[in-house]
């Protein structure tokens, strides 16, 4: 048995102290994050902060003279982490628990399409007031009202990812909003990944500009800071597979416990065969938290943000109007395992011979984190949302999620559905081998939500997952988007390039092209060339990053590429498309 230890604080909103702060307070470096924007509505948005102590007191200070104050409410993350393979100094020899304190003030009373100012303020015990920049704030826009939304993925740390923001600032200025299909970290409750690795490019720092990665092509080193983008535009984003934490320990390091994510179901059953002894008096919160740490959670990404809820998902899936956009954010996505099927890994296709007499070390392939099936509650809600007068009378109907329903990349291999497990055993019960299938008839996202998106008018699918841009249209005329070349591409799979794929198996597995049968579309402005002069219909590089950007005011999907390796490069817009609008 695992151990498992669970801390929360419960906080309340203060009535905050109308009192107007010194204009001309020092600004620090001590927060761990800038403030970010989270939750808006009509009239309110909420403004989110970290810091590596409580505090004596947090507020945000607004209004055109920075005459309103609000004060925060604190909560202190419960599984942030670090240990001896985290990018910080000083560094951990061991995984040990590390203090980082969220503040989050809701501002209320706002006017529709009015920005105004802002800071936040957080007052250490000794009394000294730490203070951001000035940003500006405000409340979910107008119907009609032209808004840029940033589409992006995969941030991970990945070496581009502070140029390609920076670009995107550079570019476009601020934007109104982030749509971010999953992916942000590598290791979700490593907290430097979040805040402050060495590196210069962790997630908010390379969002807020406050980053410094040193990029080095070419001979040439270039120090990159990200874009000042989230200080001033709502965060919206999906879990991928990189939000999700396996079996939590004390003892372990965390990449080992981010890759030993064990199926619900499995958890339920080993806690059935010892729960007179884990839980004797049968409490069911005991129970929930047995199974979860013995599990997979996303627990500190909740912690982390404050997004719109579903009544039956929470934060990991939900709706939001947004503008003229309604936004449908599912969970969907699985354990990433290695396509090999060399023995000494855990593979998506077989269980390794030394794990064979002992069950709960089994990796039970690409097991799905949360069901899309029709009888699951995430099917039963989207049905639900699809018929709501919110989307129906939606001008841009938008999905997002994590995982491809149709790409050139490697990770749409196999099929998203749950794996069919073939055991092999002798006639005295001894397990000889264990193996999974995948039937890609039975692709969960194609067969049940893609006629879904048909029959509801969805005009944009928008995904991640293969760290590449590719684009589709299906013959209903919905869009499908991956946009997430940030680096670390592992390439596009067509014409002589080939899937890795296990040989002998039951299933047959599309070694190129889009598995689902779409074909790729050609990008309609300037398409990168291959080796022969040939246009290519992706962009999938260590060198060029792509980023995309959604106007609502021109109706069109806009996609960038740049130059890593020159110093300088120009900008280029290189794909255009238009969503098919309601009206």
């Amino acid at each position: 048995m695992l151990p498992f230890i669970a801390a929360f604080l419960l906080a309340v909103f203060m009535e905050p102290p109308k009192s107007l702060r010194p204009k001309n307070i020092m600004v620090a470096t001590e927060l761990l994050s800038d403030p970010f924007l989270q939750l808006p509505t009509p009239n309110s948005v909420r403004v989110v902060w970290f810091t590596e102590f409580s505090g004596r007191e947090n507020c945000v200070v607004y209004g055109d003279n920075l005459e309103e104050e609000v004060r925060a409410v604190t909560s202190k993350l419960t599984r942030v982490r670090e240990d001896q393979n985290s990018k910080i100094t000083p560094s951990y020899a061991k995984t040990a628990a590390r203090e980082v304190w969220r503040h989050e003030a809701e501002i209320t009373g706002l006017k529709r399409d009015r920005r105004i100012p802002y800071r936040v303020i957080s007052t250490r015990e000794t009394g000294e007031e730490i203070s951001s920049h000035i940003f500006s704030l405000a409340p979910t826009p107008s119907e009609g009202k032209p808004l840029k939304i940033l589409l992006t993925s995969d941030h991970q740390l990945m070496p581009m990812t502070a140029a390609n923001l920076q670009k995107v600032e550079e570019a476009i200025g601020k934007v109104d909003a982030v749509f971010m299909a999953g992916d942000l970290i590598n290791i979700a409750d490593r907290a430097s990944e979040w805040f402050d690795s060495d590196g210069g490019n962790a997630f908010f720092p390379v969002l807020q500009g406050r980053g410094s990665y040193t990029l080095k092509k070419k001979g040439i080193e270039t120090v990159y800071k990200g874009g000042e983008l989230i200080q001033h535009a709502p965060l919206f984003t999906a879990i991928g597979n990189h939000e999700v934490m396996g079996r939590f320990s004390l003892q372990t390091g965390l990449n080992e416990q981010f890759g030993d994510a064990y199926p619900h179901i499995k958890a339920e059953e080993m806690y059935q065969k010892s729960s007179a002894e884990i839980n004797p008096r049968n409490d069911p919160q005991l129970k929930a938290a047995w199974i979860k740490a013995n599990s997979f959670n996303t627990d500190t990404y909740e912690e982390i943000f404050t997004l719109p809820q579903s009544n039956s998902g929470g934060e990991k899936y939900y709706a939001v109007t947004f503008g003229d956009i309604r936004l449908v954010v599912l969970y969907i996505t699985n354990i990433w395992r290695s396509p090999s099927i060399k023995d000494e890994q855990i593979s998506r296709y077989r269980e390794r011979s030394q794990d064979l007499d002992t069950p709960e070390k089994w990796g039970y392939g690409q097991h799905i984190f949360e069901p899309i099936t029709p009888d699951s509650k995430q099917y039963k809600w989207l049905l639900q949302e699809l018929q709501t007068p919110e989307f129906q009378d939606a001008k841009y109907k938008i999905v997002m999620f994590h995982h491809p329903p149709h790409t050139l990349g490697d990770n749409i291999v196999p099929a998203y559905t749950n794996p069919r497990q073939s055991i092999i055993s002798t006639l005295e019960g001894e397990v000889k081998s264990v193996r999974y299938e995948y039937p890609l008839n039975d692709d969960y996202i194609i067969r049940y939500l893609e006629p879904l998106f048909n029959e509801a008018g969805v005009q944009l699918v928008y995904y991640g997952h293969s760290h590449l841009w590719n684009r589709f249209q299906n013959k209903q005329g919905v869009n499908f988007l991956e946009s997430s070349n940030v680096g670390n591409s592992y390439g596009a799979f067509l014409g002589n390039k080939k899937r890795p794929i296990p040989k002998g198996y039951q299933e047959t597995y599309i070694a190129e092209g889009d598995p689902n049968g779409l074909e790729p579309i050609m990008p309609t402005i300037s398409p990168l060339k291959d080796e022969n002069n040939n246009d290519l219909p992706y962009v999938s590089s260590n060198d060029i990053s792509v980023f995309s950007i959604l106007d609502t005011g021109r109706g069109k999907v806009s996609s960038y590429y740049f130059d890593t390796t020159q110093h300088n490069s120009d900008i280029i817009k290189f794909d255009e498309f238009s969503l098919r609008p309601k009206y």
